[in-house]
């Protein structure tokens, strides 16, 4: 058992029950931690409340300067963590090569599903623990999937949890990495082009040929944020329950070979 009574983390990004952020909130507020909210918007606002009645929640969307430069004060708590559980992209066009990705589709991406994650670090680096621990969310496999443009994006993601613990070694020992979570069930990824397919080719992939629970990223998350994984920084961690090894499993090749 992970304890964390008298710690505090900061959350964003929970949509509904089946997102990353709500399963992992829920772990964390399970091993005795105490948790700070952000939503998007209003409507957001009140889900989250629903959700975690007893607990704060305020607005947050990364694309309004005012919201982010009130951040620190709608906190005012020394954090031992964050968890950054932001992603959009715009596939209201459905899917394209992705030659043919727009500009100004790529860079809000871009903004809220990376960067983001720089402009909250820098507002809270006062208030994160010297020994503070943050935590992002990615994929499993950022090259060439099918997840669209939001590969690349996470890929940059990925590359800036090593920039910013290097950055944040300079004053501190806070910790940044992120878990390459393979496909899962979640209202997030219905939105992508495709996904159903994929995710049930993805489950065939895996190992134990059952796909991944939100639940087991939620304990990655857990553990990353917990000081029990105080080794590890600047890293991206796979769970994908094998899928990304096992390429050439033989019952897919054997099903394709008889085609």
């Amino acid at each position: 058992m992970i304890d964390l009574k008298g710690k505090t983390y900061f959350i964003t990004g929970i949509a509904n029950k089946k997102s990353v952020a709500y399963f992992s909130a829920k772990a964390l507020i399970q091993a005795g931690a105490e948790c700070i909210f952000s939503a998007q918007n209003d409507k957001n606002k009140e889900k989250v409340e629903k959700l975690f009645p007893e607990n704060k929640v305020f607005l947050l969307d990364v694309e309004n300067k005012e919201h982010l430069k009130a951040l620190k004060a709608n906190i005012d708590c020394e954090l031992d963590g964050l968890l950054h559980s932001i992603a959009f992209a715009n596939f209201s066009e459905g899917p394209k090569p992705f030659h043919e990705t727009k500009l100004e589709d790529y860079l809000q991406a871009c903004h809220i599903s990376s960067f983001s994650l720089v402009q909250i670090a820098n507002e809270l680096k006062d208030l994160l623990k010297k020994d503070a621990s943050v935590v992002t969310i990615s994929i499993s496999n950022t090259l060439a999937t099918s997840y669209g443009y939001l590969g690349p994006i996470k890929a940059m993601l990925e590359t800036s949890c090593a920039y910013l613990a290097k950055s944040f070694s300079e004053f501190s020992n806070i910790r940044f990495n992120s878990v390459g979570a393979g496909p899962l069930k979640t209202s997030a990824s219905a939105g992508i082009p495709n996904y159903i397919e994929n995710y049930l080719y993805s489950e065939e992939l895996t190992m134990r040929k059952q796909n991944l629970s939100t639940q087991e990223v939620a304990n990655t998350v857990l553990f990353l944020l917990s000081p029990l994984s105080s080794g590890i920084n600047a890293s991206n961690t796979i769970v994908d329950a094998g899928m990304s090894a096992n390429y050439f499993d033989q019952g897919i090749v054997k099903a394709f070979s008889k085609l």
